[in-house]
């Protein structure tokens, strides 16, 4: 009776993915029980840290560990939980995870080629960066560029406009400057009027 209330424990319970803080963990089910979720203890070996993860409403066979400690050995057991209750345990699996140095110069051609692409990424991203920088900066400097011709332009047309106005007034605005200046231009109006009476 009660093994028709519990589904089979999961068999096949096997550690793939394995990196110094994570690793994959999946399994099988026997056929003919409904299954509706899965539980899994993991320990480490040194009984520091304990975490049980409990997962239902799913059909997954497999489970990523996530915060792993590098370098450490880990025991993990999975149970099927049924529609009734959870199975017996699996046998215990042990696996240790990676130092953080083994994942570079990586045995497995798999993690080699992952590490690779991470990285070719970060190269495409940081190429991708500089290359919209010096555009933004190329576009700045044609719109600088820009302002600045038409800035000229309509600096020569007002100089062109002002000419006639200007060099008089300047012209007599230019020896005002020093006082003696000054005086003259007031001595040379008053002789003008006189010349004029």
């Amino acid at each position: 009776l009660a093994h028709a209330d519990r589904p089979p424990s999961p068999v096949n319970v096997t550690v793939t993915q394995l990196k110094a803080n994570s690793a994959t963990v999946s399994w099988d089910v026997p056929e003919g029980d409904v299954v509706i979720g899965y539980a899994i203890l993991q320990q480490r070996q040194d009984g520091q840290m304990q975490r049980f993860i409990r997962e239902v409403n799913t059909t997954n066979r497999a489970c990523v560990l996530w915060d792993l400690a590098e370098d450490a050995d880990y025991i993990i057991q999975v149970q099927s939980i049924g529609l009734y209750g959870e199975s017996q345990a699996s046998k215990r699996v042990h696996f240790r995870t990676l130092k953080e140095t083994d994942r570079l110069p990586s045995n497995s051609s798999n993690q080699g080629d992952i590490t690779m692409e991470g990285l070719d990424k970060d190269r495409q991203l940081q190429t991708g960066e500089i290359i919209i920088i010096v555009a933004v900066l190329l576009m700045w400097a044609a719109v600088i560029a820009l302002f600045c011709r038409q800035y000229d332009i309509i600096k020569d047309n007002d100089s062109n406009n002002n000419k006639e106005k200007t060099k008089p007034s300047s012209e007599h605005s230019t020896p005002e400057r020093p006082t003696g200046g000054l005086l003259r231009s007031k001595k040379k109006s008053p002789s003008v009027n006189i010349i004029e009476v």
